[in-house]
């Protein structure tokens, strides 16, 4: 298995590639509970939809560079920098220091925040790094996912199973992971290349595979792709436990 790698003074993963089987080795190399199945969009289509069991509470979407800077450029400089910790935070949101983590992140954002973590084994690696981190600061509860041994070693292996041979960690990485988390109604954009947590709204009844939560996650950068007529896009749904074949 490859290590991490220090690249200009910060330590560097290999990319992760966004498809269900390299998500779902991850998963097994956290540690998670059983439950969870990812599932390719291949289009926002209804009728092409109607094949991912519902409810999909949450998203993990790739994009080219050049569409997230087209779908965010004017939205980043409006966060804030993140100040809060705690158990009482509407989401848990973890900045991201380490390079080429952002597919890493995308998931911990999602199963930190899907179900309520009900997928975390209470007495678990993973399980146990959440309690730590949840009563840290944000600089802190960086630092903690930084020095990570176990998250270096989940990713790395999981990293080196996509389909295309694994790039360097010294390659430039061309793409952005953003995770989108729906929780207690609201829908959460959650991206620790970003100051912070961006709320993007509420849905009521509604999954992030409706007309509206689609309008809430994806549909920017879906947009930005199309006025751009350029760039690479990818989405996988996370399905949990109890979910049916419709809403």
């Amino acid at each position: 298995m490859s290590k991490a790698q220090v690249v200009n003074g910060i330590k560097t993963f290999i990319p992760l590639e966004n498809n269900p089987e390299v998500l779902s080795h991850l998963c097994r190399n956290l540690g998670l509970a059983p439950g969870l199945t990812f599932h390719d969009v291949l289009s926002t289509s209804p009728d092409l939809l109607s094949w991912i069991p519902r409810p999909i509470h949450a998203l993990i979407l790739l994009v080219d560079k050049p569409i997230y800077n087209a779908a965010r450029s004017a939205v980043i400089p409006k966060i804030p920098e993140y100040q809060d910790s705690g158990p009482d935070e509407p989401v848990f949101w973890i900045k991201q220091t380490i390079g080429h983590a952002c597919g890493l992140m995308a998931l911990l954002h999602c199963v930190f925040n899907l179900d309520g973590g009900r997928y975390l084994m209470p007495e678990s690696t993973l399980g146990n790094l959440l309690k730590c981190a949840i009563e840290l600061e944000p600089t802190e509860r960086a630092q903690l996912l930084y020095d990570s041994e176990f998250l270096e070693e989940a990713h790395m292996d999981a990293a080196s199973k996509g389909s295309s041979t694994p790039p360097s960690p010294h390659d430039e990485n061309h793409h952005h992971f953003i995770g989108f988390v729906q929780k207690d109604g609201q829908v959460w954009e959650l991206n620790g290349g970003m100051n912070g947590p961006l709320c993007r709204g509420m849905l009521d009844g509604e999954d992030l595979l409706s007309e509206r939560g689609l309008a809430l996650t994806v549909q920017d950068f879906l947009d930005a792709a199309v006025k751009g007529g350029y760039g690479e896009i990818s989405i996988v749904a996370i399905a949990g436990i109890g979910v049916s074949g419709s809403l």
